[in-house]
């Protein structure tokens, strides 16, 4: 929590502490225009019934009462303007830096995160942290701060005990209420979270997939399954506003046991003649108006379960290291693995074992194999996109992981199994790889890869597809992303399965519309299909334990 509080306060420093300035004001100056009010309503009943009425000032405090009503009024308008202001710019900046970092992450961390689950529950966990500054910092500091000052100046208006049972009483029962309501709190404030994102996921779930649970009959099994959902959250809420109603009773108790403390020494200290009834009168209100520095604590121990849980997940993904400097791609590059391995951090058998090949400029390679012997993980590595445990990766003599990334991204493009469009019209998503492309280009890449007539039929490039390319078949989709490859014009192009779902003849048109339209390109097809290995110059064959074991040039 340390460390994201402290990434929310970059840059916004300065107006987060005149914004902690003001919230010290509002409750400081409201404690002042309590104590006032009752010290002067006492002091004039007392000088009234002594006689002295008629002489007694009532014109400075009656301005200070003012001051303060309109002061305080004032510092809560600026501090609410500041304080929020402040936070909305903190929240804005920290989903910057988060953008950034995962942007900067290692491929495996990017994959993982690609899942609408995993977006939504980080976009959540931001939305919680703003809480951090709002209800638990702001509100816990400029508490302590008031509830010292009130101890200071209750010592010197009235006496030492008095401060000592008001102050001093508040602050140590209200961080005991804190810390045991907290303890409490933290499991259901959790599960409120947590049953509130099953909930979102579970129903956007069944919304996606909707035509095909009603075809099965399956629609009322789920909005059984959400009911249960939605039961178990709200009996995890009503546990949790059970435990802040407590706690809020708890605090409301030791503010009238310190306004009834207050009275009694203050009281036996007017019948010793120690001082007059109005001084007496000043630690009675100030313990009243104290309340105000407490009240935010009900509201900040329901919430901190949650804000804990969603820092812990937040912190790990602020920071990557930057990746060093790039060095600049070669003209016209050899594609070359010399003694490749590869496994995963979960494996301790290798997916690749000792791979070595090179492919020419121009050429076109078909990487055949069973499912799972590495030929999607070559693809990945000439990508750039993950690192070899050992041996080297190679664009000329430049290690591909040494290549500036824009560089690299310009020379090699690759087109996996799984790809994304977005909801806009079939322009803007090939406009993506290339947004000066004209009218003309964007068809030329449609008719290579075998898409043009399916876009014209659905009204042409300014059709509109939704969410994730909703529109288009799942194979019309992976045309439609390989198009998009093509209007980079790469020098190599990493295609797996690119004709995986289609007939033999499209298959092949496909292929031969790639080759046409970029006729210099160096081709790596992962292959599964006759069409692929057919297409290609040359065929590596890879094992199940991810050896290369032969090389036919066909």
């Amino acid at each position: 929590m340390i460390r994201v509080l402290r990434a929310l306060m970059a840059g916004q420093g300065r107006a987060l502490a005149w914004g902690g300035l003001l919230a010290v004001l509002v409750l400081a100056m409201g404690a002042a225009l309590l104590g006032l009010s009752g010290w002067f309503i006492t002091a004039a009943s007392a000088a009234g019934l002594a006689g002295a009425g008629l002489v007694f000032d009532v014109f400075r405090p009656s301005a200070g009462v003012r001051f303060l009503a309109i002061g305080r009024t004032a510092a809560r308008y600026g501090e609410r303007v500041l304080t929020h202001d402040a936070v909305l710019r903190a929240i804005a900046a920290l989903r910057v830096r988060l953008i950034a970092a995962q942007a900067a992450a290692p491929f495996e961390a990017l994959a993982r995160l690609r899942s609408a689950e995993a977006l939504n529950r980080l976009g959540a966990d931001v939305e919680v942290l703003e809480g951090l500054l709002l209800r638990l910092v702001a509100p816990i500091v400029a508490g302590a701060a008031v509830l010292a000052g009130a101890f200071l100046f209750l010592w010197w208006l009235v006496d030492l005990r008095v401060a000592l049972w008001v102050a001093g009483g508040l602050s140590l029962g209200g961080a005991l209420v804190f810390l045991l309501g907290a303890g409490v709190a933290r499991r259901p404030s959790e599960g409120v979270e947590a049953l509130a994102q099953a909930m979102r996921r579970r129903f956007l779930e069944l919304l996606q997939a909707r035509d095909a649970l009603a075809l099965d009959g399956a629609i009322p099994a789920r909005q059984a399954a959400l009911a249960g959902l939605e039961a178990e959250r709200r009996a995890t809420a009503r546990r949790l506003d059970r435990i802040e109603r407590l706690s809020g009773a708890a605090l409301s108790l030791m503010v009238a046991a310190a306004v009834a403390g207050a009275l009694w020494l203050g009281g036996t200290a007017v019948l010793r003649g120690d001082y007059a009834t109005a001084s007496a009168a000043i630690g009675l209100f100030v313990a009243l108006a104290l309340s105000e520095a407490l009240a935010p604590l009900r509201r900040a121990l329901s919430d901190l379960g949650r804000m804990r849980q969603a820092a812990a997940r937040v912190a790990p993904r602020l920071d990557h290291a930057p990746p060093p400097e790039g060095l600049p791609c070669p003209a016209a590059p050899v594609l070359s693995f010399d003694g490749v391995t590869f496994r995963r951090a979960d494996s301790s058998a290798p997916v690749l074992d000792g791979i070595t090949f090179q492919l020419a400029p121009g050429e076109r390679v078909a990487l055949s194999g069973p499912s799972g012997s590495g030929k999607s993980t070559i693809l990945h590595l000439a990508a750039g996109v993950i690192s070899a445990e050992a041996g080297a990766v190679r664009l000329g003599q430049t290690p591909v992981n040494r290549i500036d990334g824009p560089a690299l991204r310009r020379a090699v493009t690759l087109v996996p199994q799984r790809t994304t469009l977005v909801q806009g019209s079939v322009a803007e998503n090939l406009r993506l790889a290339a947004p000066e492309a004209g009218h003309a280009a964007l068809w030329q890449a449609l008719e290579a890869a075998q898409l043009a007539q399916v876009i014209r039929d659905k009204g042409g490039l300014e059709a509109r597809l939704g969410p994730r390319g909703t529109g288009l078949s799942g194979g019309e989709s992976r045309r439609l992303a390989l198009a998009r490859a093509l209007l980079r014009r790469p020098e190599i192009l990493l295609l797996d399965e690119p004709t995986e779902g289609l007939d033999r003849p499209t298959a092949e048109a496909l292929l031969e519309g790639i080759a046409a339209f970029l006729p210099q390109a160096t081709l790596l097809i992962a292959a599964h299909r006759p069409a692929e290995r057919a297409f290609a110059q040359r065929l590596l064959t890879l094992t199940a334990q991810g050896h290369l074991t032969a090389t036919q040039s066909r």
